[in-house]
């Protein structure tokens, strides 16, 4: 068997090079393409809701990686007949160029993108339900759901780790019930204005009695430039049928 030459091994890279970066672009789009379509297609607003927040961010850095390294084979797979001493710059400048590239993507994706999806995340959150019947739904107060949780999930409210939702039917009664994490999302940094400020620890500085209130304090820190705060939240008196159960 005849030993490779050179030049011959440039010609495969060019070759098999090439067709690598087309699948891995090909890739990416496809990624890109099913995504948005599944949001096309999933017409429940809290699923559309969950898929966004769970997976939106993640997949579009996926995607770009996909584009990146098909972008820079493609680039070293153009331009034949070569040297190796053009392929190996040619990589240098591809690859430097592309982890400038992605540094970019990737703080936007980080600090700028999470405004825009929070605003198309409490749009979804607070557009109206369809009941099954086809009645508009309202959105119940704070006050007026209460009545719909059970005393588990008054609990969770009251030491903000999730939120709920209680969406109902006026002329059939039928409810919905939706849950969020209230600790899921990040909050505008006063001092960088990015949307990167997030709690960190809460501590319950005083537990609510039958009597009196309780204080919740949230430690909030600034994942890009470390500031600190902390704010305090009021606690719910307990509920005496709760009590009496306990």
């Amino acid at each position: 068997m005849m030993p490779l030459m050179p030049d011959h091994i440039l010609s495969i890279w060019n070759m098999y090079g090439s067709y690598t970066a087309i699948l891995l672009i090909a890739a990416g789009l496809s990624l890109v393409l099913s995504h948005y379509l599944k949001l096309l297609f999933t017409t429940d607003k809290k699923s559309r809701y969950d898929y966004i927040n769970k997976n939106e961010i993640k997949r579009l850095w996926f995607c770009f990686l996909l584009f990146a390294i098909g972008a820079t084979l493609l680039l070293n797979t153009l331009f034949y007949p070569t040297t190796w001493l053009w392929f190996f710059v040619r990589l240098f400048l591809s690859s430097m160029m592309g982890i400038i590239i992605g540094v970019i993507v990737q703080n936007m994706l980080k600090f700028y993108f999470p405004f825009y999806i929070e605003k198309r995340l409490k749009k979804l959150r607070y557009s109206p339900r369809i009941s099954a019947e086809g009645n508009v739904m309202k959105l119940l107060s704070e006050e007026e759901e209460d009545v719909y949780l059970d005393e588990g999930m008054q609990a969770e409210e009251n030491a903000y780790s999730v939120d709920y939702d209680v969406w109902i039917d006026e002329k059939t009664k039928f409810t919905k019930i939706e849950k969020y994490n209230g600790r899921l999302h990040a909050l505008k940094c006063d001092k960088c204005n990015y949307q990167t400020l997030k709690v960190s620890k809460e501590e319950i500085t005083q537990p609510a009695t039958l009597n009196e209130e309780g204080e919740l304090i949230k430690f909030l820190s600034c994942g890009y430039c470390g500031q600190k705060s902390r704010k305090s939240h009021r606690i719910a008196k307990l509920n005496p049928k709760v009590s009496a159960t306990d």
